[in-house]
């Protein structure tokens, strides 16, 4: 198998591995403060990380790594997660999923900027429509209005965008797991202590949804994912790969219908479906 198609079949399981993210996390806000979510999923996976570290006796990163694996950490460990955790407290995870959509043309931005990725100018416009039609119906929902939950998810795109990116290029490097790994263990210091703290007083509350919702963010949306899809931009190339994220839309929405019983409308089918169509152009020209 070449290096390319490899690429690809790993950047399909991270897809799908993250396409349950904000599922599970709209099932662990239920029981858990997003605060609390983000924070606590951090540590757990970074542990994890830190012990594969050990195990495999991996060497410490270079000096010229950290700047990095900071932008990785405050794009993926905690601006997304957070981010998405507070979203979701304002809308539904099937309208959330919606806006999965513009990962796409955000981690090719980024590609562009941090990778020196090319592509063609027929990718921009597939893209950009692609981006429009999410635009355009966060703003026919409902009132008309943005809500907060829209301008939250908005912000998570960008920063979910930008640790794809970067870390994507630091995997050429270091490898796939080695990257999430350390970006997780230099988060440690700071997420496992807040854990302690924004702990709740008594987990008597805590459903079974919200604690499976806890399990899965934490060791498959905050690690194992990665470990694939990291190795998928790595090989097949940023803005390639990551058109893959098109799909996520629909595999997330089936999720939410399936596991959550939220209703998936046929506005957000339509709009899923325009998204997938454009984005699927513009991998056409992403190289």
């Amino acid at each position: 198998m070449d290096r390319t198609a490899s690429g690809w079949i790993s950047g399909f399981i991270g897809m799908a591995i993250f396409s349950g993210s904000l599922p599970a996390t709209r099932a662990a806000v239920t029981g858990f403060d997003p605060v609390f979510l983000t924070v606590a999923r951090a540590a757990i996976a970074g542990m994890l990380g830190l012990g594969l570290l050990f195990v495999f006796r991996q060497k410490s990163p270079e000096r010229r790594d950290l700047l990095p694996l900071a932008v990785i950490a405050l794009g993926v460990v905690v601006g997304f997660p957070l981010l998405t955790a507070l979203a979701l407290q304002h809308m539904s995870s099937a309208h959330s999923v919606v806006f999965i959509g513009l990962l796409p043309l955000s981690t090719a931005i980024f590609g562009v900027l941090r990778g020196g990725e090319r592509p063609r100018p027929a990718f921009w416009l597939f893209s950009l429509a692609g981006s429009a039609l999410v635009a355009g119906y966060a703003m026919a929902r409902g009132t008309g209005a943005v809500s907060a939950g829209d301008l939250l998810m908005l912000a998570a795109i960008v920063m979910c965008g930008l640790g794809y990116a970067e870390g994507g290029r630091l995997s050429r490097r270091l490898g796939g797991w080695q990257v999430i790994s350390w970006a997780l263990v230099l988060s440690l210091p700071v997420m496992l202590p807040l854990a302690v703290l924004t702990m709740p007083g008594s987990f008597a509350q805590v459903g079974a949804p919200a604690w499976t919702g806890l399990a899965y963010v934490s060791l498959f949306s905050m690690l194992i994912g990665f470990v694939f899809w990291y190795r998928g931009l790595a090989l097949g190339g940023i803005a390639a790969v990551g058109q893959l994220q098109l799909l996520q839309p629909f595999l997330g929405l089936g999720l939410a219908a399936m596991l959550l019983h939220e209703t998936v409308s046929g506005a957000m089918l339509a709009v899923t479906l325009g998204v997938v169509v454009c984005v699927a152009g513009a991998r056409k020209f992403s190289a």
